[in-house]
C-alpha cells in the first residue's frame, strides 16, 4: 500500500541509482516491492538487469490503459519492476498531452497497486516539476529528494522548503510534510563537499533520511548492470544506503502478510 516517490529538482544526481538499491533493501527487509520508472530515460531497468536493447514498457502503454499486472518483469532481486519504455520525443509529447487530459490513465492504475496492502512502491519519478511528480505528490506516503553534497544543490533547498518542488499554490506547500532528503555522493575528502553536508544536515534537521557516500564502487555496479548489494555489499555507499532504507521502513506501516504476485 505504502507509496514513495523518489524525485529531484535537478538531474544527474543519482536518483535512478538511489531508487533501484532502495527498492532492493526494502525487498531484503521482508517488503513485496514493485518498482516503477516514470523517467523518460528509462535507466531504471539496467539497474535490475535488463537487456539495453529492452524497449518494453509500462508507462508509454498508458494511453492504451494496459493491465499493469501483465507488464511487470520480475528480476532476479525479487523486485517488481514496471519499466517506462522506450520513447521518441514525439510520442513523448503524445503521452504528456495524454495525462493532462485524462489523469485516470496514471491515477487508475496506481490506485490498483496500492489496493494491495502488502505491496511498497517505489517511483522513480522524472527530474525537475513533472506531470507525474504532481500526480503522485498527493498520494505518496513519502517524497525522497536527493540532492548533492555541492553548491548547486544547497541553492535548491529553498524549493523544498517552500514547496515549490512539488509545483506551485497551497496544496503543494501541504505535502512538504512528507518530503525527505537524501544527500548523494557526499566526498569525505572534499573539504567543500563536508561543509555543504554540515551546513544541510543542520538545517534539514529531521528531515533528512540520510548521506551516502562517493563510491566508485556506484559506477561499477551500474556498468555491470548489477545492484549494489549484490556487487558490493560492504561498500561504503552500500552500507549507507541499507541504513537509510531502515530509516524509510521505520516510516511505513507494518507490512501485510500477502499481496498480488
Amino acid at each position: 500500500m505504502p507509496l514513495i516517490c523518489v524525485a529531484a529538482p535537478k538531474g544527474g544526481v543519482g536518483k535512478t541509482t538511489l531508487a533501484a538499491n532502495l527498492a532492493e533493501a526494502l525487498h531484503r527487509a521482508g517488503r513485496c516491492v514493485l518498482a516503477i520508472d516514470f523517467d523518460p530515460q528509462n535507466a531504471l531497468r539496467l539497474h535490475f538487469g535488463l537487456p539495453v536493447r529492452d524497449g518494453a514498457g509500462f508507462v508509454t502503454e498508458l494511453p492504451q490503459r494496459p493491465d499493469w499486472q501483465e507488464l511487470v518483469r520480475h528480476t532476479a532481486c525479487g523486485v517488481g519492476l514496471l519499466p517506462h519504455g522506450t520513447n521518441d520525443i514525439h510520442a513523448a509529447l503524445r503521452l504528456n498531452a495524454a495525462l493532462e487530459r485524462e489523469p485516470e490513465l496514471l491515477l487508475a492504475p496506481l490506485r490498483a497497486m496500492l489496493a494491495d496492502p502488502a505491496l511498497v512502491v517505489v517511483a522513480d519519478l522524472p527530474p525537475g516539476p513533472s506531470h507525474p511528480l504532481h500526480l503522485l505528490a498527493p498520494i505518496a506516503d513519502l517524497v525522497v529528494a536527493v540532492l548533492l553534497a555541492d553548491a548547486t544543490s544547497a541553492a535548491l533547498v529553498p524549493e523544498i522548503d517552500s514547496g515549490r518542488f512539488l509545483g506551485t499554490g497551497t496544496m503543494a506547500a501541504l505535502h512538504t510534510g512528507r518530503v525527505r532528503v537524501v544527500l548523494n555522493q557526499v566526498d569525505p575528502q572534499s573539504r567543500l563537499s563536508r561543509a555543504v553536508a554540515e551546513a544541510l544536515a543542520r538545517h534539514l534537521g529531521p528531515r533528512l533520511l540520510g548521506a551516502v557516500c562517493r563510491d566508485e564502487a556506484v559506477a561499477e555496479a551500474l556498468a555491470a548492470q548489477h545492484l549494489l548489494h549484490e556487487l558490493a555489499p560492504e561498500s561504503a555507499a552500500a552500507l549507507d544506503i541499507e541504513e537509510i532504507a531502515q530509516g524509510i521502513a521505520a516510516l511505513l506501516p507494518a507490512p501485510a502478510e500477502a499481496a498480488v504476485p
